[in-house]
């Protein structure tokens, strides 16, 4: 039998376990912003006292589930293969976790949206409706299940050493811990954001949707809109900025 201790010293020395290592990290830390843009908004909407615990336990939860997907790779890999067909198309559980997935996104962000669009009468007084804690883990705890087994079945087919696999999320859920605290303050701060924010969400949905039925999206796609919607984002925040600092200078 070989000595795990070895197998780990020989992926140290070699040059392709190192490569395929960074690829995974960044692709996990890539796939991990879905996840913390939907548990920033989400943990925004606690009380103040609960928000920094909800996200430490949403990701916490993130990385539970992917370590013990890991550990299970042989059964996720056949979570691929189709289990029923409808009018010629086999659908796998894969196919249903996405679907579920995606339209469960779709419904939250098309609520939050409603909800900022057209408030009730007691957040037009500015009283707040706050999540129960134990439903928002309950929420990310569904899309962190989503999320994690699209990874590790990506993960998958980029390397067969689980070693790696668990090095690349250990990475990518201590960088989501680092920015989860950032990232919901600074959606908070910023109204336009959080919509900018739900409106990635359904995106990111319809995209589970279509990967669900079959219709391969490449996620350079996606991340390059994202990516270009909060460059323009932030070029329209500084220019706000600069009217209300001229807008005080003339009234000053």
């Amino acid at each position: 039998m070989a000595n795990p201790l070895d197998s780990l010293l020989h992926l140290a020395a070699d040059p392709t376990a190192w490569a395929a290592l960074a690829t995974l990290v960044v692709m996990e830390v890539v796939l991990g912003i879905d996840n913390l843009i939907f548990i920033s908004i989400i943990t925004n909407k606690l009380p103040a006292d609960q928000q920094s615990r909800a996200r430490r336990i949403g990701i916490g939860l993130a990385l539970i589930l992917r370590l013990a997907l890991l550990g299970t790779v042989a059964w996720i890999v056949h979570l691929t293969e189709p289990v029923f067909e409808i009018f010629g198309k086999g659908f796998s559980w894969r196919d249903l976790i996405l679907i579920a997935g995606g339209l469960f996104l779709l419904w939250k962000a098309t609520k939050e949206i409603h909800h900022s669009v057209d408030p009730s009468p007691e957040e037009k007084l500015g009283s707040q409706v706050a999540l129960g804690f134990g439903s928002a883990i309950v929420q990310i705890l569904v899309l962190d299940l989503v999320f994690s087994i699209d990874s590790i079945i990506t993960a998958v087919g980029m390397t067969e050493h689980v070693a790696i696999m668990v090095v690349a999320v250990l990475a990518a859920v201590t960088v989501m811990l680092i920015a989860a605290d950032p990232l919901s303050r600074f959606i908070a701060a910023n109204p336009t954001v959080v919509m900018l924010a739900l409106g990635f969400l359904i995106m990111i949905g319809m995209t589970l949707l279509a990967e669900g039925f079959g219709a391969h999206v490449p996620k350079g796609y996606i991340y390059t809109a994202m990516a270009f919607s909060a460059g323009v984002e932030v070029l329209n925040m500084l220019a706000r900025r600069r009217k209300r600092g001229k807008s005080s200078k003339g009234a000053a």
